[in-house]
């Protein structure tokens, strides 16, 4: 099964994080071959940080896990789509529904228009929340 995958030269793939329900993106991030693994194993979401150089297991901080209901691999092998049910209804670490929270107004100018559902610090215990 990870044998079909397409991983970069860093020996990563990216990973959309789609609500099984509803169907929003809820994120983008990255698996290594023992993140998806993992992932596969104990069907919730294990991610590759590369800001910390480890597996994340989502919802490990903040308790917002997701429980994965569907993998499934582009036609180029590239790119994982994994539908996850979000636990907790956060999946971002801003405390948002989802991290496509900011969009282009015709000024040219971002906007946030998504509700902070959470403040990051009373989510994180950790003054680093970012992952």
């Amino acid at each position: 099964m990870i044998d079909a995958v397409a991983f970069n030269d860093a020996g990563l793939v990216p990973v959309i994080a789609q609500d099984a329900l509803s169907k929003q993106v809820l994120m983008v991030a990255w698996m290594n071959r023992e993140a998806l693994q993992e992932t596969v194993d104990s069907g919730q979401a294990v991610y590759y940080s590369r800001s910390r150089s480890r597996l994340w297991r989502k919802g490990e901080e903040s308790g917002h896990v997701q429980h994965v209901k569907e993998l499934r691999l582009d036609c180029d092998n590239d790119v994982i789509l994994m539908q996850v049910e979000q636990v907790g209804g956060i999946a971002c670490h801003t405390g948002r529904n989802h991290c496509f929270y900011k969009k282009l107004d015709s000024q040219g100018q971002w906007q946030d228009v998504e509700p902070v559902i959470k403040p990051s610090d009373e989510i994180y215990s950790k003054k680093d929340n970012n992952p």
